[in-house]
């Protein structure tokens, strides 16, 4: 067993290391959870955990990315959260390897349960005052790892690009997938071939070579990211902070790739315009340290079209929605 860093994450050397300290443990089913992983509730040194089992034998977006040594293992024992702002918990306690019944690496994530903190799921909108935080709080994040450079082999952009589309789809459908987002995915992206066929036409060959748009992005400024701010994977501690699950597709990126996707996966429970939340996010970068001048506008231009291309599928049944990032095809394409 090592321990990695300041906040005192356990690495065991193996999962049989790491259940041998828990009690207590129960099958659990989060609210939330999308990519077919495993979980479990536990008890570890007298604390209610949740440990959750990731491998590409369960889960979809592994398989999709082709994720067979647990990228988000590595990156817990890497030590490179290290440095995360106080303001973010990602709220692991352990992480420990295991080998899947198919022969790749998977990992084990004991976290603390912080259920009680985390954004209750449905349709109303988040307070103003909590989404004005997430957003400072992803500067402190994205300034904290300005200019980042991935040395352990985490996602690579251009795989964010692949993850969403009809091939991913059928490839699932062929496995015979009980998941429940790849034929969301087909069904919408089929919708938007009937209904706006250029625009499909115009993603679909992104899909196929999103070569060009990680290009263009690679010249302007990288960071960690953590690649997923959906609502499902973000809370509120008493004291102010940010809980901030699930860093499976966390890697270097464009700051502005998180900040794209907020805005996309969110879109029905923001309390604030898109334009109102973009400005707010630049202003709280701006007061971070972070120089915008020069590549700003183009990186922003470039993340909103690929957050389209991940999920404009998802948006065929709102017009009013549908049509904003629509409106982004142009000015994103441009740049390329």
């Amino acid at each position: 067993m090592t321990v990695a860093g300041s906040r005192q994450l356990r690495v065991f050397p193996s999962l049989d290391d790491m259940l041998g300290e828990l009690t207590n443990r129960r099958p659990f089913k989060t609210a939330d959870s999308l990519s077919g992983s495993r979980f479990e509730s536990a008890m570890y040194q007298g604390e209610p955990m949740i440990l959750k089992y990731i491998s590409v034998d369960d889960d979809w977006i592994m398989r999709a990315s082709g994720d067979l040594r647990c990228r988000q293992l590595t990156l817990f024992e890497s030590g490179v959260l290290d440095r995360l702002p106080p303001s973010i918990d990602h709220a692991t306690v352990a992480v420990a390897p295991f080998v899947s019944s198919s022969g790749h690496r998977g990992g084990a994530f004991l976290l603390h349960d912080v259920s009680a903190s985390l954004i209750p799921p449905g349709r109303t909108l988040i307070e103003l005052e909590t989404h004005l935080r997430f957003l400072d709080h992803m500067s402190d994040l994205h300034a904290a790892y300005w200019g980042w450079d991935d040395a352990v082999e985490l996602f690579p952009l251009a795989h964010h690009y692949v993850l969403l589309t009809p091939t991913m789809a059928a490839l699932e459908q062929e496995r015979a997938s009980r998941d429940a987002v790849p034929p969301a995915v087909a069904q919408g992206w089929t919708a938007m071939r009937t209904g706006r066929p250029a625009t499909y036409g115009a993603l679909v060959e992104l899909a196929r070579d999103p070569g060009p748009l990680a290009s263009a992005l690679a010249s302007t400024p990288h960071t960690l990211i953590h690649a997923d701010w959906k609502l499902g994977n973000l809370g509120e501690h008493h004291d102010g902070r940010t809980v901030l699950l699930d860093w499976d597709r966390s890697g270097a990126a464009p700051a502005t790739f998180d900040l794209a996707w907020y805005l996309a996966v969110n879109c029905d429970r923001i309390p604030l315009s898109k334009e109102a939340t973009i400005d707010a996010y630049r202003v709280a970068l701006q007061q971070r340290g972070v120089d915008i001048d020069g590549w700003w506008h183009r990186q922003l231009a470039l993340t909103l079209l690929g957050a389209f291309l991940m999920l404009g599928w998802s948006k065929t049944g709102d017009p009013g929605e549908f049509a904003w990032w629509e409106a982004r095809l142009a000015d994103g394409l441009q740049h390329l």
